[in-house]
């Protein structure tokens, strides 16, 4: 027993992987794991030229590349279901409104890739507005040079009119958004009105159950739209929102205080004693240096600051207007399912009335009829009286019994008249 014990601690102890733990998922491949866990996604990428391409990349990639955190990244999962929302970033602006999510930067916009029509609409509309820009600029300064100054006024009118990149796809975003939102409200209202007609006229359980479904949509479809109002009216109620959303001015400034400081290394370097004064090297020096100053940092109650904010409000307004447009056009379709429900209750109501003003007449012409089985009832006793001997005794009582009856209906009837109980 003793040897046996011996030679198995001895063969435990020479075996290589005796001490080693097991793996906790023994069998899995966890590489592959990792690489599923990764989600890379399509992409299509559209810069400022208008070209777009496709990319694979994961979240880290976009993460990295936008500079944007995972949160961020998580409201443009296809595979959950997120209201709409604009966030402006340091780089980037984050769009998830209805079918278009994307992330806007200074240079390119990166928008998931989708054979939805309106995800093929949004990026062939914005390469068309980006395309003849750039057609449009080379052919103005070719008329410029030819014509001279003639020119200038169109060439202001169009600088004036130019928005930033971001702003212009931001532009498509919003106006794709509000698109597909009105559409699916014209549908549905022409879709419900003759429903609603036809419940009007008929009072069906098929009818109902249309108007049941019809109500429930508008219900959805006017909670999304009240969404995108109201993220649209945040931030032009937040300067400070609509200031981060100016990408390309940000890149500007950070470049030209890049510059500066280039500038100013290259100032301060040793020169020979043959240069300029140490006098005129301070002044470029301070001149340089307040002029990275100036691109870099600006007084938040700026007259150009308030200008380009007052630019964005302007753009988010005339959105604001349409998606207002669509939000009372679904208010009107729910006031109008509202009065049609109101007309059926009164309807119902009105029959309910007929119906418990004829059980009324029931039931008083049943207390009538009672009358005559309590006399008969009394004369069917085997009882004998001097009136079972007269003849036209039956005829008498009929009559009268019949007379009293008619009598006692009519009084009830009036009664009820009087106390408003019978419409008659």
């Amino acid at each position: 027993m003793g040897d046996h014990l011996r030679y198995k601690l001895l063969h435990r102890a020479q075996s290589p992987t005796s001490n080693l733990p097991k793996p906790l998922f023994q069998g899995m491949d966890v590489v592959g794991l990792k690489k599923r866990g990764q989600g890379i996604r399509s992409w299509i990428r559209i810069d400022r030229a208008g070209n777009s391409q496709v990319l694979e990349m994961d979240k880290f990639s976009i993460m990295r590349r936008c500079e944007l955190p995972a949160r961020d990244l998580r409201l443009l999962d296809p595979l959950f279901v997120y209201p709409s929302t604009l966030l402006g970033r340091e780089k980037a602006i984050v769009v998830n409104l209805e079918q278009i999510r994307c992330i806007i930067t200074a240079d390119e916009v990166l928008l998931l890739n989708s054979l939805d029509h309106y995800v093929l609409q949004y990026v062939s509309e914005l390469q068309r507005r980006l395309m003849p820009r750039m057609t449009s600029s080379s052919s103005s300064s070719n008329i410029a040079g030819r014509y001279g100054g003639e020119t200038d006024m169109f060439s202001g009118s169009s600088a004036a009119d130019d928005l930033p990149f971001e702003f212009r796809a931001l532009e498509v975003a919003l106006e794709s958004a509000c698109t597909y939102l009105d559409t699916q409200a014209t549908e549905l209202e022409e879709e419900a009105y003759p429903v609603l007609d036809d419940l009007t006229s008929k009072i069906s359980t098929l009818n109902l159950e249309r108007v049941r479904r019809l109500k429930s949509r508008l219900v959805a479809l006017t909670r999304r739209v009240q969404k995108v109002r109201d993220e649209i009216e945040h931030l032009m109620d937040d300067d400070g929102d609509m200031a981060e959303m100016y990408l390309t001015e940000k890149k500007e400034r950070a470049e030209g205080f890049l510059y500066s400081n280039n500038v100013c290394a290259s100032v301060s370097a040793p020169v020979s004693p043959v240069g300029s004064p140490p006098t005129e090297k301070i002044k470029s020096l301070d001149k340089t240096m307040s002029l990275g100053r100036n691109l870099l940092v600006q007084p938040p109650g700026s007259d150009s600051e308030t200008e380009r904010v007052e630019e964005l409000e302007m753009l988010l307004e005339a959105y604001f207007v349409v998606i207002d447009g669509t939000l009372n056009k679904l208010t009107s379709l729910k006031e109008y399912i509202d009065d049609t429900e109101d007309f059926i209750n009164i309807q119902l109501d009105n029959v309910r009335n007929q119906l418990i003003q004829f059980e009324l007449l029931l039931t008083t012409a049943t207390f009538v009829v009672a009358i005559f089985g309590v006399i008969a009832g009394v004369f069917g006793m085997n009882i004998q009286i001097d009136l079972f001997d007269e003849p036209r005794a039956f005829k008498w009582i009929l009559i009268t019994s019949g007379v009293a009856g008619i009598a006692i209906f009519l009084a009830f009837v009036l009664f009820f008249k009087q106390r408003r109980l019978l419409s008659l």
